[in-house]
C-alpha cells in the first residue's frame, strides 16, 4: 500500500489504485496523445535513470520553463524529484535578465525548455551562468538537445536499483523545489518548499475540493509553475483524475468544449474575461430574447446560496438556469460543477452570476510561502459563503495580528528564502509567517481578504486608503479593464485607467458615435471620459469621501505580463506601472 509522504509517490498512489488511461494528455498537431499512469511512472523512471547517468547528485538544481502545461513537464518533475535533486520552475514570460538572475542563484546545471521562444532567451543569457550544463527542449528544435534523449538514455533498467535508493532517501521534510516568486517589486526570492510542505497542503485541500474519486478530468491551463497549478495537479493524481493540458489562454474555450472537464482552477482574471464574452453576445441580441438575457444577469447578481433568497427568488432561478444559464454551461463544456479560484480578489457579483449558472466558483487563499493554500470555501456542509475566501484548512492556524495582518503558522509554511537567511527571520516570527495581506476573521469562521499590508497608503490628510478595494469595485464596471489607485502622501486619490477598448467599440457602435480607429482616439474621446466619469461616479457611492476617486487618467496601452504591467499570476506591478505613467500622475496632482 503507497504511504503518501513525497511529491513522487502521487503516481505510484494512483497507479495503485485507478491506473487510469489518460492520466496526461497533451494535444500535439491537433490531436490530444493519452499516457497512462503505467506510462507515467515507466518514464519518470527512465528520466531519473538517465540522469543519475549524467551525474546529477543529490540536491542538484534543474530548472523547468514551459510556455504551456503538457505532459513532458510532470514526467520531468518526478523523474526529478525522484534522484533527490530539485525542480527550480520558472515563468516563461518574465524578461531574459530575471532567467540569468534565477539560474545563477539557484544553481541550477540543468535547463528543461518547451520551445523555441523560451530557447532564445535561455541561449542569450546562458554564457553568465558558468554551472550551467546543458539546455533540453521538448519540441524538436535544430541545434538543441531534446528531452527524448533522457528516455533513450534511460532504457537500459540496470541502475533501476540506484535509482530506488536514492528514493528511499528522499524525506518528507526535504526540499523539493525551489519556486521564485515573480513579485510586484524588487528581486525574485527563491521560495524553499518541502515534499510535507506540499503533500500536507493537497490532502487538507481534498477534504475541501469535492471530487468523485476515479471519475472526473480537468484542463490545466494556468501556469505549472505557479503552486497553485502544481498543488491541483498533484490533487488530481491523487483523486485519480484526467488530466488534459490546454493549449494556451487563447484556446481555453475552445479546449473547455473538447474536454467538458468537471473542474478547473482560475485566476479572476479569467472568470472576467469569460464573463465579458458572455455580456457582450447578450448586447448582441434583439428584443425579447435580450430583455430574458438581462432579466437572467439581474436575477444572478442577486444570487445567495442555500437558498437565502426565498422560494419567489428560487422559483424564477429555476426558470433563467432553464432559458439562459444552461446555454452558459454548454459554453463551457456543459459538465462544468466547480471553479477553483485564487491569486488574487474575486468580485463578488461574478461569484454570485455564476454560482447562479449553477458553475460554483470556490474561492480560496493563499501564497507560494503557504504551499499554496490556507483557506478555501466548500459547497458542503454551509462552508460557502460569497466574498469571503472561505474556512481555515484543516491543521493550519491563523491569527489576525494588531494591525490586521494575517498570520499563517502550520505544515505548508515553507521552509524559508533560499539563501535569505535575513528575509527568512523577518518573514516568519515564532513560527508564523506574515503574509502581508489584511484581513479579517468573521463570527462564522469566514477568512475575508481586504488588501495588502504594503499597499495601504496615507492621504496627505491623514486618511488611509485601501487601492484593491477601490480597485475590484472600479472593475465591476464594463467600461473599466484594469485600474490602479494612487495617491500616497497626496490629497486625494486618483487613479490610472486603463479602459476595456473591446467593449468601448461595441458601445460606441450601439449608440451611433464615431467608431474610434485607435486606443489614442478612444482615450481622448470626451464622450468616453464622460462616460467613465458617470461610472466612476456611480461606483465612488460605496465609499467614504475621503475614500473616493476623485480624478483619473485613461492609457492608451493593454496593461499585460509582457508589457510589464503584471505579474505572470495577473497581479499589478505597481512602481512599474507609476514609473510608466508617472507624466499622468503629475498630470493629476498638478
Amino acid at each position: 500500500m503507497t504511504s503518501i509522504t513525497r511529491l513522487f509517490d502521487f503516481p505510484y498512489f494512483q497507479l495503485e489504485h485507478y491506473n487510469i488511461q489518460d492520466a496526461l494528455v497533451t494535444k500535439y498537431n491537433g490531436v490530444w496523445v493519452k499516457t497512462s499512469t503505467e506510462e507515467y511512472i515507466a518514464k519518470a523512471n527512465a528520466v531519473s535513470r538517465a540522469l543519475v547517468r549524467m551525474g546529477v547528485q543529490k540536491d542538484d538544481k534543474i530548472a523547468l520553463i514551459s510556455t504551456n502545461n503538457r505532459t513532458e513537464w510532470n514526467i520531468m518533475d518526478i523523474g526529478i524529484l525522484q534522484t533527490g535533486a530539485q525542480t527550480v520552475p520558472i515563468y516563461p514570460t518574465i524578461s531574459e535578465v530575471d532567467y540569468e538572475y534565477i539560474l545563477n542563484h539557484s544553481g541550477a546545471t540543468y535547463c528543461f525548455v518547451s520551445d523555441a521562444e523560451v530557447l532564445q532567451k535561455v541561449n542569450l543569457i546562458k554564457q553568465n551562468v558558468p554551472h550551467f550544463k546543458e539546455v533540453f527542449c521538448f519540441n524538436e528544435i535544430e541545434g538543441c538537445k531534446n528531452w527524448r534523449e533522457l528516455l533513450v538514455l534511460g532504457e537500459d533498467q540496470s541502475n533501476q536499483e540506484k535509482v530506488e535508493e536514492r528514493k528511499n532517501k528522499v524525506k518528507t521534510d526535504d526540499l523539493a523545489t525551489i519556486i521564485y516568486t515573480s513579485g510586484t517589486t524588487g528581486i525574485p526570492k527563491g521560495v524553499m518548499l518541502s515534499h510535507q510542505n506540499i503533500v500536507s497542503n493537497v490532502f487538507a485541500g481534498a477534504l475541501r475540493i469535492p471530487l468523485e474519486a476515479g471519475n472526473n478530468r480537468t484542463l490545466s491551463y494556468l501556469p505549472v509553475c505557479h503552486i497553485l497549478e502544481r498543488f491541483y495537479l498533484y490533487l488530481c493524481q491523487y483523486y485519480g483524475v484526467s488530466i488534459y493540458f490546454g493549449e494556451s489562454l487563447d484556446k481555453i474555450g475552445e479546449n473547455l468544449k473538447e474536454v467538458k472537464p468537471n473542474l478547473i482552477t482560475a485566476v479572476p482574471r479569467v472568470i472576467e474575461k469569460i464573463f465579458d464574452k458572455i455580456y457582450s453576445k447578450g448586447l448582441e441580441l434583439k428584443g425579447p430574447k435580450k430583455k430574458l438575457f438581462f432579466w437572467a444577469v439581474d436575477l444572478g447578481l442577486r444570487y445567495k446560496p442555500y437558498s437565502a433568497n426565498g422560494w419567489w427568488y428560487e422559483f424564477q432561478l429555476k426558470i433563467a438556469r432553464k432559458l439562459i444559464f444552461s446555454k452558459w454551461k454548454e459554453a463551457v463544456g456543459n459538465n462544468l460543477d466547480l471553479i477553483a479560484c485564487g491569486s488574487a480578489a474575486l468580485q463578488p457579483r461574478l461569484a454570485s452570476i455564476f454560482g447562479a449558472a449553477e458553475i460554483p466558483i470556490m474561492e480560496g487563499y493563499g501564497l507560494t510561502e503557504t504551499s499554496p493554500l490556507v483557506a478555501i470555501n466548500d459547497l458542503r456542509n454551509n462552508g460557502y459563503k460569497i466574498g469571503t475566501v472561505g474556512k481555515v484548512i484543516d491543521k493550519v492556524e491563523v491569527k489576525i495580528a494588531d494591525d490586521g495582518e494575517i498570520l499563517c503558522k502550520g505544515p505548508n509554511v515553507m521552509m524559508g528564502y533560499y539563501k535569505e537567511e535575513a528575509l527568512t527571520k523577518e518573514a516568519i516570527v515564532d513560527g508564523y509567517f506574515h503574509t502581508g495581506d489584511i484581513g479579517e476573521i468573521d463570527n462564522e469562521g469566514f477568512l475575508k481578504i481586504t488588501d495588502r499590508k504594503k499597499e495601504i497608503f496615507k492621504t496627505s490628510g491623514g486618511k488611509y486608503i485601501s487601492p484593491q478595494l477601490l480597485e475590484n469595485t472600479m472593475k465591476q464596471s464594463r467600461f473599466i479593464e484594469q485600474i490602479m489607485v494612487i495617491g500616497d502622501g497626496q490629497k486625494m486619490p486618483a487613479a490610472f485607467i486603463q479602459p476595456n477598448f473591446d467593449f468601448i467599440k461595441e458601445w460606441e457602435r450601439l449608440h451611433g458615435i464615431n467608431i474610434d480607429k485607435t486606443h489614442e482616439e478612444i482615450i481622448s474621446n470626451p464622450k468616453v471620459i464622460e462616460r467613465i466619469q458617470e461610472e466612476v461616479d456611480i461606483l465612488n457611492e460605496k465609499f467614504g469621501n475621503w475614500e473616493k476617486i476623485k480624478r483619473f487618467e485613461l492609457t492608451p496601452d493593454i496593461w499585460s505580463i509582457a508589457g510589464g504591467h503584471l505579474t505572470p499570476t495577473m497581479k499589478l506591478k505597481r512602481k512599474i506601472v507609476m514609473d510608466k505613467y508617472i507624466d499622468l500622475f503629475h498630470k493629476i496632482y498638478a
